[in-house]
């Protein structure tokens, strides 16, 4: 069924509510399942709501519902590409506020979550969640298409959002926008150079495998 209309609290439900199976045979795979096909503007407000403030949202939630549940939202490859970011349909202010409400999540949810872990390296983690945070911005959808004139504030409020979230004191939150950065690297060089080079300079006491991540990031060697 496709579901349009449902109030905050259901979709909290609907997406983060379901049982928790294997990582390949989640509950949107099936054939049959309900799926959230709301306005864009609905979905974009929807989102930020909750990235800005987490933990009231999701409380009750168990951590691998979470992950699953953004997954669900977000991924790419898990149908969470509608293409609501990039719709020119929802106010440029809109669309800003949201990409610019990961930090939040970032801070609030995956940072006092996730395990201290690199996941670049397969280090194991007890955590569900330490994976959705790794591949975050693998996973995150379209921000803007070429022809959206508002694609490079779009891409800099990303990038700026990358930047925040380098300067969490998690290892793992740090890992993930070290990854994003790299893989902006290709179109963004310059910009992501200078913030993977403040970030160095002022933390020159950080795990050495980190920084070798950021070296590798730098120059956009990342998987």
């Amino acid at each position: 069924m496709r579901l349009q209309n449902l109030s905050f609290d259901d979709w909290l439900e609907h997406a983060f509510g379901r049982e928790v199976r294997s990582q390949q045979a989640p509950w949107y795979f099936d054939p049959e399942h309900d799926w959230w096909d709301p306005p864009a503007g609905d979905a974009v407000s929807y989102l930020t709501r909750l990235f800005e403030d987490p933990e009231p949202a999701l409380q009750g939630f168990a951590d691998s519902q979470i992950a699953q549940g953004l997954t669900y939202l977000v991924n790419t490859n898990a149908g969470g590409d509608s293409r609501w970011l990039c719709s020119t349909d929802v106010p440029i202010e809109d669309r800003v506020r949201c990409v610019t409400s990961v930090a939040a999540l970032f801070a609030k949810l995956f940072e006092p979550r996730c395990d201290p872990s690199l996941s670049h390296l397969s280090e194991a983690a007890s955590n569900a969640l330490n994976n959705v945070c790794y591949m975050w911005w693998d996973a995150f959808p379209s921000l803007a298409l070429p022809d959206d004139p508002d694609l490079p504030t779009l891409h800099d409020c990303a990038l700026h959002t990358m930047d925040r979230i380098l300067q969490l004191k998690s290892i793992a939150c740090q890992e993930s926008a070290l990854h994003g950065l790299g893989h902006w690297h290709r179109d963004y060089s310059e910009k992501v150079s200078q913030i993977i080079d403040r970030f160095c300079a002022a933390h020159s006491g950080i795990d050495p495998r980190l920084s070798a991540y950021a070296q590798s990031a730098r120059c956009g060697c990342v998987l």
